[in-house]
């Protein structure tokens, strides 16, 4: 397939290793990878802050940049992003743009993927030929779990990883407390959730806490730093490109 690669603004600008893994997964199965060098954010953080009307302009460049009919599906490392792209954008075109923008619109987000609902969903495929011989444990983000639905797609591929030694995270399905602007705006909460966090991920003594959302990586891996539990943070994107000869260190 012609896949084009969505970085993410955060992606690009503070975790790339994430988006070149991703890259590198998708280049091994033998898919042509495109990059549109125009791409920008997403507009999720203005939509999410009640900026939509401002927000329309990043969704229009969405378009321009993924719209192409030789792109047959846009990926990005970010169950966030791509659950603002398939959500948000729709509900933004129809308030403030025209119908041929939101057909366009439409289109676009329904070739729009987070990389393991790709992976599994899309190709079929749940091993990749990654190794990785480390304890994880894997930390299933919020808009992944719940507007994606990814479910256990995620940890179907990191099953297949050889050598990886994967333990469940307790109570795993709640929320790390980033949030984006939330963690700005809620700062306790959003302290006192990370705390609940780390003491999961800490209990299930891993190596590495995995996750498929790099803003909620930072979060925690923030963390785990402060506190110097020696306990690394990876994108399951890197975990994926990781083999023999390209191994991720903490």
């Amino acid at each position: 397939m012609r896949v084009a690669l969505f970085a993410t603004c955060l992606g690009d600008t503070m975790f790339p290793g994430a988006v070149a893994a991703t890259a590198k997964v998708l280049a091994r199965l033998g898919h042509e990878i495109v990059f549109p060098a125009t791409q920008t954010c997403c507009g999720q953080m203005h939509v999410n802050t009640g900026y939509q009307r401002e927000a329309r302009g990043l969704v229009e460049r969405f378009v321009e940049d993924f719209a192409d009919p030789s792109i047959e599906a846009v990926v990005a490392p970010s169950g966030s992003c791509v659950g603002s792209v398939r959500h948000q954008h729709e509900i933004v075109a129809r308030r403030y743009c025209d119908t041929a923008t939101w057909e366009r619109v439409h289109a676009t987000a329904a070739k729009t993927y987070e990389l393991c609902e790709f992976l599994v969903d899309v190709l079929g495929v749940s091993d990749v030929g990654a190794y990785f011989p480390h304890r994880v444990t894997y930390h299933p983000t919020c808009h992944s779990l719940r507007m994606l639905r990814v479910g256990e797609k995620p940890l179907r591929l990191l099953r297949n990883v050889r050598e990886i030694e994967l333990v469940e995270l307790p109570e795993a399905e709640s929320c790390c407390g980033f949030g984006g602007t939330f963690a700005v705006k809620n700062a306790e909460t959003s302290t006192a959730m990370l705390a609940d966090k780390m003491r999961h991920v800490l209990d299930t003594r891993a190596e590495f806490c995995a996750a498929g959302d790099s803003s909620c990586l930072m979060h925690i891996g923030g963390g785990l730093s402060r506190l110097s539990t020696g306990v690394g943070t990876v994108h399951i994107a890197e975990i994926l490109a990781a083999t023999e000869s390209r191994e991720v260190t903490r």
